[in-house]
């Protein structure tokens, strides 16, 4: 199977003792397969089970389920490839386990490594390989095909050392992306806990209290703000609609649910369903939409509508329509955003089966706002955006430098099996 040679026919194999080989001549492969249900546990009785991409983390697996009588075991230092939906994606055995059907273990001994880093060059290609009609998989006879190009061992040794060396330096500068992504993360909390203590528009920068003293949650408030019951402020609080049938063609209109919504606050129609227009009550600009059921950590999510828009809302969210004579919808969002960062929702919830809520008569009767002058949240508002777009352009490099990283990654990768590493 010559499908993946299209890495430029592998320019190393000129003139270099690479060759072509077949996967199955160089590797045990062992196709997983799954022991029955009744041998699974949670009480680490048996082998750790592994079933699918589901427990893989960067490198090994997550163990989650061990099983009393396995079928199918990988060897320590294996390399597991998923081969039911997705396919291709890899992981290696730190430890003797059982393999369900939908991974597969390749055990090469030589050199692990070298193979397990060519699969990951190639894993798109795998998914490519795969064939069924309600989910992909590759089967023992693909795997054992599939052709690879293989240099000496002394070779694949060095070839291994310098991608592990230049992948050292690579995550070390992604891990330091990351620590700046959540140190934005914490600076949007605080700037949020400073704005609804009053302090984020205040020329007084000798104030000694701690963070956690600042929240508007604290209770203490700067002069001439006062409490107020969201009820109070508000001209309706109603839930939205269940979704019937999502229509597959896309008609009508967008029908908002909670994943629509991510942990700032934004509106994300990239997975977006449509409703039909007849069927429900619409959005209007700077209605406030609150995710009122959810996991725990995620339950009060919320954003604001902007203009130009035509959506319908779900029964899982919340419209929140402010009485803008005496409030902004902006302060209120923000506000409620606050909340949920700080985990106000979740210590607050009501705990069903698989999921929280929060219901109206809460949003209406316990949720309390500090209540300013319209003049005094229009500053806080403005003072907040301001902030928060400075942060976002930040945010925006960060991203394109990590998704960079990983394009060095495969870059190294596709370096590493033209034999141009080394």
């Amino acid at each position: 199977m010559k499908s993946n040679k299209n890495l430029s026919e592998l320019s190393a194999l000129s003139g270099r003792n690479w060759s072509w080989v077949k996967l199955g001549d160089v590797c045990e492969i062992i196709m997983g397969q799954s022991p029955p249900s009744s041998t699974y546990n949670t009480e680490k009785i048996g082998l750790p089970f592994f079933q699918g991409k589901a427990e893989f983390t960067e490198f090994y697996p997550e163990v989650k389920k061990w099983c009393s009588k396995p079928k199918k075991i990988a060897e320590p230092n294996d390399i597991l490839v998923s081969v039911r939906a997705p396919v291709g994606s890899t992981n290696i055995a730190n430890q003797k386990c059982c393999i369900g059907r939908g991974l597969a273990s390749l055990r090469y001994p030589d050199c692990n490594r070298f193979i397990f880093y060519y699969f990951r060059l190639i894993e798109n290609k795998l998914d490519e390989l795969g064939t069924g009609t309600t989910f992909k998989a590759i089967s023992s006879k693909t795997l054992n095909n599939l052709e690879i190009p293989l240099p000496p061992l002394p070779e694949q040794k060095k070839i291994v050392e310098k991608i592990e060396e230049l992948f050292s330096s690579l995550d070390s500068g992604v891990a330091s992306l990351k620590k700046a992504k959540e140190q934005i993360r914490l600076y949007r909390q605080s700037v949020l806990a400073f704005a609804f203590s009053g302090k984020l528009t205040t020329k007084n920068t000798k104030d000694t209290k701690k963070l956690s003293e600042l929240s508007a949650l604290s209770g203490s408030l700067p002069p001439g703000w006062k409490w107020v019951k969201l009820g109070e402020v508000c001209e309706s609080i109603n839930p939205g609609f269940p979704s019937g049938q999502h229509n597959r063609e896309n008609i009508g209109i967008p029908h908002i649910r909670p994943m629509n919504i991510n942990f700032y606050g934004k509106i994300d129609l990239s997975n977006v369903k449509y409703v039909h227009v007849k069927e429900y009550k619409k959005l209007d600009k700077g209605d406030i939409l609150f995710n009122n059921t959810n996991s725990p950590e995620l339950l009060g999510k919320t954003t604001i509508i902007p203009e130009n828009t035509n959506w319908a809302y779900s029964n899982h969210m919340t419209r929140i329509k402010v009485n803008r004579e005496i409030i902004s919808s902006k302060f209120v969002a923000y506000f409620l955003h606050h909340l949920f960062w700080s985990g106000y929702f979740k210590i607050n919830c009501v705990n069903h089966v698989n999921q929280s809520s929060i219901n109206k008569d809460f949003l209406q009767r316990k949720v309390m706002l500090p209540l300013p002058s319209l003049t005094k949240q229009t500053q806080i508002v403005s003072e907040i955006e301001k902030r928060f777009s400075e942060v976002d352009n930040l945010e925006k490099a960060i991203d394109e430098s990590l998704t960079k990283a990983e394009t060095l990654r495969q870059s190294i990768l596709k370096h590493a099996f033209e034999g141009k590493l080394v």
